[in-house]
């Protein structure tokens, strides 16, 4: 059994592993349709419990796929449903229930401590499906996807963030450790990474690099990468972040600045003003695919979580 929270904690050999048996599940599920089950159905049996304290429509969809693909079943719940959620049972209490009726646990949560503490308890894998520090099954699947469309390992790229400093980003500077990529990210000076991710950056022996000019940014970048600038539960002044990444909208004549011909983009939605429609919709364009990859590698995921990595 093994948990899957954060990409900082996982050996770079393992995260591999990952990408390199979603890479084979994609190519035998090409003839196969949305529900029917893979070769050997691997986690036949196995019930995966869902629980979204956030918003979620990607990784409740992909989530519920890929264990259905694997030959499993799945239960969603709310923790407003829950004796948890009203304040009326403890997390060790809960995490016995879960662990009692269910094989593995997904939980998407607005608590990094709350991921951490179920993992205390739980006597099943938990996988974080986003915490506000981290959305690791996203990243990973975005790795996937790169190196899908690249045709070459992420190593081997320039990748750029042009965005806000959120839990992606903070995954995102986690994988440019464990894959040893170059990341150049470009946010206002206000907005960049804190103080504890740049060190773990450092005491790893790494490096990121931080851009206050989106031009700068994105220059010799194989890969854009953006995200919401206004998130959902965003408690600040949202006028005046809006103002603060006026010169990082991306659009056509940003794209021209990677100054390569091959440069992508990519957006892990829900998307805002932060990109324009042309760019969005354009032929550089991967999000859809992105998208849908999630289901893929969360099924290797799910697979090395229960120990039945190929």
């Amino acid at each position: 059994m093994k948990h899957f929270i954060n990409l900082k904690d996982i050996p770079a050999k393992d995260l591999r592993k990952i990408i390199a048996d979603a890479k084979k599940r994609k190519v035998l599920r090409k003839k196969l349709s949305t529900l029917e089950v893979d070769k050997g159905a691997p986690l036949k049996g196995k019930l995966l419990i869902q629980m979204f304290e956030k918003s979620s429509l990607r990784t409740r969809l992909s989530f519920y796929l890929a264990i259905k693909q694997l030959g499993g079943g799945t239960l969603t719940l709310r923790s407003n449903e829950l004796h948890l959620g009203q304040g009326g049972e403890s997390i060790a209490d809960t995490a016995k229930i879960l662990s009692t009726y269910g094989d593995g646990f997904m939980l998407r949560t607005d608590s990094d401590k709350k991921v951490e503490n179920f993992a205390k308890y739980l006597t099943i894998p938990v996988i974080n499906g986003l915490s506000p520090s981290s959305h690791p099954t996203q990243v990973l699947s975005d790795v996937f996807t790169v190196e899908e469309i690249k045709m070459k390992p992420i190593s081997k790229l320039n990748i750029c963030w042009i965005g806000d400093s959120n839990n992606v980003l903070d995954s995102l500077i986690a994988a440019s450790v464990k894959f040893s990529f170059k990341l150049s990210i470009g946010c206002p000076k206000k907005f960049e990474p804190g103080k504890e991710v740049r060190a773990w950056v450092k005491r790893n022996n790494k490096k990121i690099y931080i851009y206050n000019d989106a031009k700068k940014a994105v220059a010799g970048a194989d890969v854009i990468f953006s995200d919401k600038v206004i998130s959902l539960n965003d408690k600040v002044n949202k006028k005046k972040k809006i103002q603060a990444f006026k010169d990082f909208k991306i659009d056509e004549k940003l794209m021209s600045f990677s100054k390569k011909q091959g440069t992508i983009f990519l957006h892990c939605l829900p998307r805002g003003d932060e990109v324009s429609d042309n760019v969005f919709l354009g032929k550089k364009s991967h999000v859809w695919q992105q998208a849908l990859n999630r289901v893929h590698v969360q099924k290797s995921i799910l697979l090395y979580c229960f120990g039945k990595l190929r």
